[in-house]
């Protein structure tokens, strides 16, 4: 009996002492940029432990364990798992709303939804913003990642649109308002339910009673407001009433912002007490469209189709058979042009630009656009490399209240970090390939 006790707690030990040498992981070697935005690391050791990240330092200064497994990023660019802060994942790439909207409500939750933020995960995505979508099914996803049940992005949730009235057929993700007190409701209902941020749109729509009850209520429950950038008015009533983050660069193929626009964004980043102005541009979809219609073998690449069933897969692919005829894009060759100049603006304004990319439009996939963007701002526009990366680490961890868990690689925090081969500081589009992604201390990839 005691043999077998003894035996029995051996067994047990080994099995504890086991569990716990796979918890310590060690990357070894790579050049580490930890989203601070100083010189990168050389040679660095990143000791990371069950979830999170014990120690950082370099082949010199710090000792690796002798029971880590050890992972090489020998010749690769180690830095934190990027953000994408303007997805939807209850789309992916279809190319008639009304059809997919109609059709793909009942796959959202089991197939769809997981689908894209997989697709997010493999392609270095460790967090994202998920801007609109049924709230029971936003929840339901976002929750199920959180727990391990499934594997994906972090989601940082809205739930339905708030706007001034609902297109036909988008109730469920499309919600009205009605007078202020109708907009309470609905953000108190949000809020309730355990959104992590509201989303806005046609606002201009709205009177200014129910656009300031909106706001108000949202930061009454600690909600930051989300809100679209398209017409002049969504700017500045947007400014007025406190929105946190603006979306898209907008104004559609005017050449620039108004000088009254650029003036309140100059009064309001002038105001430090209520931190940063964050703007997220979403200038992929549209920089790109033209080659995408002309080179349209990209739309080949077959990492969207990961989770998704054959029918689906068949149906996205039927559904930009023309890429040049889609109705979505007809005024983009237009549109193009005025990009980098509403950036320069923004960003001479002092407003601090995040990466975001309307990632599940038509035939924007979440495998691919996190780095397709990140390739315009530096390859196209010119923006200082680490700039974007910070715009895709450390800024949108500040900007969702996480700073403290994630976004940058230190001791502490999450260990979500992803590495590839080469310098990303000179080829920012090797983040294409990403060759390892680990969120909270698990390797994915």
């Amino acid at each position: 009996m005691r043999k077998l006790l003894l035996t029995s707690c051996l067994l047990l030990f080994s099995i504890l002492l086991f569990s716990q040498e796979n918890q310590l992981k060690a990357l070894v070697g790579g050049t580490l940029i930890d989203g601070y935005g100083s010189d990168p690391i050389k040679n660095s050791v990143i000791i990371i432990e069950g979830e999170r990240i014990k120690a950082v330092g370099t082949v010199e200064t710090l000792a690796v364990p002798a029971n880590a497994e050890v992972i090489s990023t020998e010749g690769m660019s180690v830095l934190p798992g990027l953000w994408d802060m303007h997805v939807h994942t209850m789309i992916n790439g279809h190319a008639d709303y009304d059809y997919w909207d109609k059709t793909y409500p009942p796959l959202l939750k089991d197939v769809i939804m997981p689908a894209s933020a997989h697709q997010l995960l493999l392609a270095g995505v460790t967090s994202a913003r998920d801007l609109g979508a049924p709230l029971e099914e936003s929840i339901a996803v976002r929750d199920k990642i959180n727990s391990g049940e499934i594997p994906g992005a972090t989601l940082y949730v809205s739930g339905p649109f708030i706007q001034h009235e609902p297109y036909p057929g988008t109730e469920d993700f499309r919600w009205g308002v009605k007078g202020a007190e109708d907009g309470r409701k609905k953000i108190r209902k949000l809020a309730s339910a355990g959104v992590d941020v509201i989303k806005l749109i046609d606002h201009d729509h709205m009177t200014m009673e129910e656009l300031s009850a909106i706001v108000d209520e949202a930061h009454k429950h600690n909600l930051k407001v989300v809100a679209h950038g398209h017409r002049p008015d969504e700017i500045r009533r947007g400014l007025e009433v406190g929105v946190d983050c603006f979306e898209h660069t907008g104004l559609s193929s005017a050449p620039s912002y108004p000088d009254d626009i650029i003036k309140s964004i100059e009064e309001r980043t002038a105001q430090m007490n209520k931190g940063p102005m964050f703007w997220c541009p979403t200038v992929d979809p549209l920089y790109n469209y033209e080659y995408l219609r002309d080179n349209p073998e990209i739309l080949d690449n077959d990492s969207w189709h990961l989770g998704l069933p054959d029918t689906v897969i068949t149906d996205i692919k039927n559904s930009f058979k023309h890429p040049d005829r889609l109705p979505y894009f007809q005024l983009t060759p237009s549109r193009r042009p005025t990009l980098q100049t509403k950036m320069k603006q923004l960003m001479d304004a002092g407003v601090v630009l995040l990466i975001g990319t309307d990632s599940g439009i038509p035939m924007k996939f979440h495998s691919q656009s996190t780095w397709n963007e990140l390739d315009v701002w530096v390859n196209e526009f010119g923006l200082d490399p680490m700039y974007a990366i910070r715009a895709a680490t450390y800024w949108p961890s500040l900007w969702m209240g996480v700073a403290d868990e994630v976004g940058t690689v230190t001791p502490g925090k999450y260990a979500d970090i992803i590495a590839v081969k080469g310098d990303v500081l000179r080829y920012i589009e090797l983040l294409q390939d990403v060759d390892l992604v680990v969120k909270h201390g698990k390797r994915y990839k």
